[in-house]
């Protein structure tokens, strides 16, 4: 058993949220009894009950046949209460839409969380729209924009040892590369993600220093196809400006609850 700053670890409580986390990063994929009892080296008889438990509370689903398994509407009610209780995400958003305007591109807000980013905002282009959002979804920090933005805010000695996932043939596999990319972010001051999360997409990723090394960053995502100089020159003008904006806007002070 684990112990997390002094306070030894519920089991029973760390097994509902690995279960919880399981089934969100399945998406669209529901999983049998069995799958999930095996995944999470369970009793089948004991994730049953478990599964049951969190059924009648709306955490999860089931189908008419009672034999596969989804996440539950509950876990959307939360997560759309995280975002609006999170007084950064409501400073920033108004800015989000500042750059959409001016920019015509999509816009993203993420907050890094371990290995990857958590997205938490999003302003689509009506030029290239996307079939689902990405606010909720995660991207494995080392293949985006905003996540190098803010993995280049912390020392290299952080970074796990390679190999890591690629996602397109453009992605960082290796620490070193990755290492590399991320002094020329430091440099630059801002990171530049040429196809390596999705082919045929660049994006600009700003660190937000209202966090010391900061959590959260934007973006600007833009089609290779529309992506000339002159564009590519705007577009960090503009989310440079955005980025200084939503600095100085963010709350702080007494009354502003800083979470960890």
């Amino acid at each position: 058993m684990s112990d997390t700053g002094g306070v030894r670890e519920v089991k029973s409580a760390a097994r509902t949220v690995e279960l919880l986390e399981l089934l969100a990063a399945r998406a669209d994929r529901p999983a049998r009894l069995q799958e999930l009892a095996d995944a999470l080296g369970v009793p089948r008889s004991s994730m049953y009950a478990l599964l049951q438990t969190l059924i009648s509370r709306g955490w999860v689903r089931t189908d008419v046949t009672g034999s596969l398994y989804g996440i539950g509407i509950h876990a959307l009610l939360t997560g759309t209460s995280y975002l609006d209780s999170d007084p950064r995400v409501r400073a920033v958003r108004p800015y989000l839409d500042e750059a959409s305007e001016a920019l015509g591109e999509t816009i993203h807000m993420g907050r890094l969380d371990g290995r990857d980013v958590a997205y938490l905002a999003t302003r689509e282009s009506h030029e290239y729209l996307r079939t689902i959002s990405r606010v909720g979804r995660r991207l494995p920090a080392h293949v985006g924009a905003l996540g190098k933005a803010l993995l280049a805010e912390r020392p290299d000695g952080e970074l796990p040892e390679g190999p890591y996932e690629a996602l397109t043939p453009n992605s960082h596999t290796s620490r070193a590369s990755l290492a590399a990319d991320l002094a020329e972010i430091r440099s630059r001051g801002w990171s530049v993600d040429r196809e390596e999360g999705v082919t045929g997409i660049v994006g600009f990723g700003f660190a937000l220093h209202y966090d010391t090394p900061a959590l959260d960053a934007i973006s600007c995502s833009v089609p290779v196809a529309r992506l000339t100089p002159a564009h590519e020159e705007r577009i960090v003008a503009v989310m440079r400006e955005i980025r200084a904006k939503a600095e100085a806007t963010v709350p702080a002070g007494p009354g502003s609850v800083h979470w960890r």
